[in-house]
């Protein structure tokens, strides 16, 4: 009988070196696998909170559209949907390309390739950062936006009103009328115009409301129904909107956060020469760069989901 080392010997001899603990079975290091194992289970955690989100919305019965939610952009530009997310989707997929390029230059080995293409890519996802700041800041400074209030009306998109039960009112809405509810500036009856991009003056419609928390609502009669004639109310849409846009941007604005902190440091150690030395054509650069490729990608499916749907 053969024992364990001739086996083993005999293997050796077939199969080179096959046996030898360094040698990779996926032919990458184990740094780059390993990110690899964190970017599938980071996937795993967006899609819960996309999968949470659809389930929430098509089980409720109205949605506000995107088209009037983000509207607004920075310089006073009114009525323009989807222009300012837009340069925002543009800074990221840009800082993509910059990335790629950083990682070309590493496998270069030049040095000062990756510091230049490295600096941009920051640039570009300070500039990203920058943007969704201003837009969380105009929701909720101006639009009173908030996990548990959603100002914005509820209605579908065939144009008509839907009551807290989510049947049809048969009101008809106009594009950007009294779609807002907006909070007076007093917290009273406001006479003027209120905050927000879609002012509402009380002249323009006489039955307007303000509650006890300064949001101004409007009332209309019923047109059709049996309940014809009634008055109704506008009411808030759903909660569960504010709540689900800003954890899940915030989430997403965390990532991009880490992602843009580790490039600057793994961007000095590039120009110190930390990894010039080591001769594997710059891998940590490679490594951040698959980080924030990802983060790129999941953008896509939030730009999806909240703001073209």
């Amino acid at each position: 009988m053969e024992t364990t080392e001739n086996v083993l010997h005999q293997h050796s001899e077939n199969h080179g070196e096959s046996w030898e603990g360094a040698a990779s079975p996926f032919n990458i290091s184990y740094g780059k696998l390993m990110m690899w194992y964190f970017l599938l289970s980071d996937a795993f955690t967006f899609a819960g909170f996309l999968i949470a989100y659809g389930a929430l919305r098509f089980s409720s019965p109205s949605w506000p559209v995107p088209d009037f939610v983000f509207s607004t952009a920075p310089f006073g530009i009114h009525d323009a949907p989807l222009i300012f997310v837009t340069v925002m989707s543009f800074l990221l997929i840009i800082s993509s390309v910059t990335m790629v390029r950083a990682v070309q230059e590493g496998h270069r080995e030049n040095k000062k390739g990756v510091v230049f293409w490295m600096f941009l890519t920051i640039i570009g996802g300070a500039g990203f950062l920058g943007c969704q700041a201003w837009e969380w800041t105009n929701l909720i400074g101006k639009e009173n936006m908030s996990v548990t209030t959603n100002p914005f009306g509820s209605h579908i998109d065939s144009g008509t009103y839907l009551d807290e039960k989510g049947n049809a009112t048969g009101e008809t809405f106009k594009a950007g009328a009294s779609y807002l509810l907006h909070k007076s500036e007093e917290g009273g009856h406001d006479e003027g115009h209120a905050e927000g991009h879609h002012a509402m003056a009380k002249g323009d419609h006489p039955n307007a409301f303000v509650d006890n928390d300064g949001f101004i609502h409007k009332k209309f009669k019923l047109a059709s129904g049996p309940a014809a004639g009634q008055v109704q109310m506008e009411e808030f849409g759903p909660k569960a909107f504010g709540a689900l846009f800003f954890f899940i941007t915030g989430f997403h604005g965390f990532h991009v956060l880490s992602g843009v902190a580790f490039l600057l440091i793994i961007m000095i150690n590039v120009a110190s020469g930390v990894y010039a030395s080591r001769k594997n054509g710059y891998e940590m650069v490679e490594k951040i760069g698959l980080y924030w490729h990802f983060v790129d990608l999941v953008w896509v499916f939030v730009f999806l989901v909240f703001y073209l749907f």
